[in-house]
């Protein structure tokens, strides 16, 4: 493989190899991996080859693009960055929410072999400004909507704005570039994004991805379990700055042919369910809370063709699946996946749903449940998930590499269980087991408990120190409209919870509030719970 980035900055500060994950590439379609590819070509000249040129790609109230018409705007504004100057390697920081014109540029910086830095819309200047510092970008391309957090950064940086006619926006500096443009040439193992992770332990790292960690990724999960059509319409909320969003609503559709549909007003739970109905939407992604508070709306309105309900990026209770499934009639395809992964590797299709269960390892993944020691464990036992696959952890600079990555496996930080049918059952994030009195407690699990409740719209479970049990269990719950969180409630959900699990599980305290704390893809923050606990 001969390297096209002559910028060598992420390449430089890549983990040494001996800390690398193993990579492999054990299914017929991984190894016909070409060693010499990028990544946006391939896909562009896959949907060329399958006849899909004419087809609808990015869709918006405003505008819809074929994948041809698409191809020709990511080759303007490619050109464009090329005219300014920069050269493969370079990074490019990309601000925007969900939309035609954030697709588009994604796709533009890859093709010409730069490096994406995509960062969440609702991140602050203190925030960007830590990206910013690590990935040492050498442009910003901001939605004209969203300049002032990324302005007050005060980096000095060039900006093109885009989502606006302005003289100097994207728009109008590419319209006049040529159309053809000539992809970079790169190798499999040139860099193609910076992943920032979304921060549920309050300190976000770069996950480092190539062009062939993302073609390698569409040949599992969305080939052997998603099995998307041309046909399919997409849409949802999880942002493109999240890999979930980012496979989920541009990669993946764009490797199976169909098309994507980005609105232009930011997703309500109504206004999903509405939208689904308008726009003729087949394949939805979104987070377990968000299905939830979706789910009366789809009672009352349906679903119109929705056929695929994708849930991923925190743990779906089972309350939750009956909840949605009850409304719409769909099973959800639940998956577990993780940003240094690059997406999922535990899933299960619809016809293969076990309740309480995430699913099977996903064609082209491996997975072990073990011990501290990293002694395998049998069926039944909760322990350390470990994976392998033809993705794995490489985090930029980052001293944490050897937390993730231990003998070649990754460990993505997650207790598990394993059933006797290979199927795998989410426990908790490792750092959110509650050990009280002796006993091991997930806190997802006592949050699922307290979700079958009827009064109970949302709710985070931590423990608290203490000096008789080592730790004890509080539920921080949102209520439902109409429900007073007085004395009886917390006597209510203490003696749901008893009823429901062994006793010892029920939280000894109930906190009412508002709102629970989460990250912009919709991860419930746990951290910031143990630390209101402590002020």
């Amino acid at each position: 493989m001969t390297s096209a980035q002559t910028d060598r900055f992420v390449h430089d500060r890549l983990p040494p190899r001996a800390q690398w994950p193993e990579l492999r590439f054990d299914t017929p379609e991984l190894k016909a991996l070409p060693a010499q590819v990028n990544l946006v070509a391939h896909l562009f000249d896959r949907a060329f080859a399958n006849g899909h040129a004419n087809r609808p790609f990015l869709r918006s109230d405003a505008r819809t693009l074929s994948y041809a018409q698409a191809r020709e705007a990511v080759n303007r504004i490619a050109n464009l960055l090329r005219s300014r100057g920069l050269v493969p390697g370079n990074r490019v920081l990309l601000r925007g929410g969900n939309s035609v014109a954030m697709a588009l540029a994604w796709l533009a910086v890859v093709q010409a072999g730069l490096v994406v830095v995509a960062t969440m819309p609702l991140l602050r200047a203190k925030e960007l400004k830590a990206i910013v510092d690590k990935a040492q970008p050498t442009l910003l391309l901001c939605d004209a909507a969203l300049t002032a957090e990324l302005e007050a950064v005060g980096s000095g940086l060039p900006m093109i704005r885009f989502n606006t006619d302005a003289a100097d926006s994207l728009e109008t500096l590419a319209a006049p570039q040529v159309a053809q443009a000539t992809p970079c040439p790169t190798a499999g193992s040139d860099i193609a994004l910076l992943a920032f992770t979304s921060g549920t332990t309050g300190v976000p790292k770069a996950a480092v991805h190539t062009h062939t960690d993302v073609l390698a990724a569409c040949e599992c999960w969305p080939r052997h379990v998603l099995r998307a059509v041309p046909d399919d319409v997409v849409m949802g909320s999880p942002p493109l700055a999240f890999t979930f969003g980012l496979g989920g609503l541009l990669i993946f559709p764009m490797w199976a042919g169909c098309s994507v549909y980005f609105p232009s007003i930011p997703y309500t739970p109504e206004a999903m369910v509405k939208l689904i109905a308008e726009k003729g939407a087949t394949i939805c992604y979104t987070a377990p809370t968000f299905y939830r508070q979706m789910a009366p709306f789809a009672q009352q309105n349906g679903v119109g063709k929705l056929r695929i309900c994708v849930s991923a990026g925190e743990g779906l209770p089972d309350a939750t699946r009956q909840l949605w499934k009850q409304a719409s009639g769909i099973e959800m395809l639940d998956g577990i996946g993780a940003t240094e992964m690059f997406h999922i590797f535990i899933s299960a299709a619809p016809e293969a749903v076990k309740r309480g269960a995430i699913g099977t390892v996903v064609p082209g993944y491996t997975a072990r449940i073990v011990d501290d020691e990293g002694r395998d464990l049998p069926a039944g036992e909760v322990g350390r998930l470990a994976v392998i696959g033809p993705t794995g952890c490489r985090y930029l600079d980052e001293p944490r590499q050897t937390q993730y990555v231990q003998g070649g496996w990754n460990f993505p930080g997650d207790a598990f269980r394993r059933d006797a049918d290979g199927y795998y059952i989410y426990q908790a994030r490792t750092d959110d087991m509650i050990i009280t009195a002796g006993y091991n407690v997930a806190g997802p699990e006592v949050e699922a408990c307290l979700l079958t409740h009827a009064a109970v719209a949302e709710c985070g479970v931590v423990g608290r120190a203490d000096e008789d049990r080592g730790q004890v269990i509080v539920a921080y719950v949102v209520l439902k409209p109409g429900h007073a969180g007085d004395a009886a409630m917390v006597k209510a959900l203490q003696d749901h919870a008893k009823a429901a699990m062994a006793p010892y599980k029920y939280p000894r305290e109930v906190i009412f509030v508002e709102r629970l704390p989460r990250t912009e893809t919709g991860k419930l923050q746990r951290f910031a719970l143990r630390q209101q606990l402590k002020t």
